[in-house]
């Protein structure tokens, strides 16, 4: 039997791919994989299967830089790994 805490991880990607890619999407979806202090302090584009995060702060450059493996695990569980193949994170000024 599997605990409770599977079942989002079921069930989210399947109801994400049902749903149109959008900026929207994307953003939710980093949300999610990275949570609410660093989707506050980045935004996340996609394109041609790279997502590209950018922040004006250098040390949440680095906290992404950081964890991509991981993070880019996440993201593709929920959008799939067809549509993302890599992460690159870009600090732009303020």
């Amino acid at each position: 039997m599997q605990g409770l805490g599977t079942l989002p991880a079921l069930v989210l990607p399947a109801l994400l791919a049902r749903a149109p890619l959008t900026p929207e999407k994307v953003t939710f979806v980093w949300g999610l994989a990275v949570g609410s202090a660093i989707a506050r302090a980045t935004t996340a584009t996609l394109a041609d299967t790279v997502l590209t995060v950018r922040t004006t702060d250098p040390a949440w450059a680095r906290e992404v830089e950081r964890s991509r493996a991981l993070v880019l695990a996440r993201v593709q569980q929920l959008l799939g790994p067809a549509l993302v193949g890599s992460i690159v994170v870009a600090r732009t000024r303020s």
